[in-house]
């Protein structure tokens, strides 16, 4: 493990400067930042109409956030929220979710985290209201590791302080979770890390549903799971870029 450990960090140190002649994005504001990765979320299959919250703490203390009345598909970085570390609004007539507590509180007991993301994703959402973590068939489900804690306690929606609190308590040091017969949730350090734990999570989700479907497979050893993953905390080299540059070509007033 520590040789593919070392072997990947090497290609990453290799790729990671960019050697192409132009730049992969243009400048991007905090605020275009966030309203790329809603975008890209949404595309990765976390669309639930409205639903879904994704909160990126800045280094001043301040925290980002997507409005309550506007669908992730949509969202331009004019439309980003800043709330202060007790969810009050700092510079937006738009609204932001009763349920924004739970990600307030996972930002509080876990410094180290700067992103969450929570919303009822297409196929992590199955295994959800299974209320069973999907096994991992191959390399591209495997990027993120084995553990995939899920929260079987749910108790109603997380507008109630002491069911967002019990959740992010229970998320303890993970990654990501399922929430039983709710949907999914990620934490990370950065987009970057977000993005790739939801890509895998969704994928991962997507190829297990399908081996099931299909009569069922032997999945891979845990080992060979952890021996795949990613160590790189930045995800996987330029995978965030190009997810962008896809939602700018698709829409470049995302930059508004």
């Amino acid at each position: 493990m520590q040789k593919n450990e070392s072997l990947n960090a090497d290609i990453m140190a290799k790729f990671a400067p960019n050697p192409g002649e132009r730049p992969l994005l243009p400048p991007l504001t905090p605020k275009a930042q966030v309203a790329l990765m809603c975008r890209m979320l949404c595309n990765e299959g976390w669309d639930e109409h409205i639903a879904g919250h994704i909160t990126v703490r800045q280094a001043d203390g301040s925290i980002l956030t997507n409005p309550w009345e506007l669908a992730w598909g949509e969202l331009k970085a004019s439309d980003i929220v800043t709330i202060d570390e007790a969810g009050k609004v700092q510079d937006s007539q738009w609204n932001v979710t009763p349920a924004i507590g739970l990600h307030l509180q996972i930002h509080s007991l876990r410094p180290e985290i700067n992103v969450v993301v929570h919303n009822h994703p297409k196929w992590s959402g199955r295994w959800a209201n299974l209320q069973e973590s999907p096994p991992v068939y191959d390399q591209a489900g495997a990027y993120c590791g084995v553990a995939l804690p899920v929260y079987n306690e749910y108790a109603g929606t997380f507008e109630n302080e002491s069911t967002s609190l019990s959740a992010a308590e229970a998320l303890g040091d993970s990654k990501w979770a399922l929430l039983a017969n709710h949907g999914a949730l990620v934490v990370a350090e950065n987009l970057r890390q977000a993005h790739l734990r939801v890509a895998t999570l969704e994928w991962r989700s997507k190829r297990a549903w399908e081996v099931r479907m299909a009569g069922g497979a032997e999945p891979l050893a845990d080992e060979v799971v952890e021996n795949i993953s990613l160590p790189d905390k930045n995800g996987f080299p330029f995978l965030w870029e190009a997810m962008a540059r896809r939602e700018l070509d698709r829409d470049s007033s995302i930059l508004d």
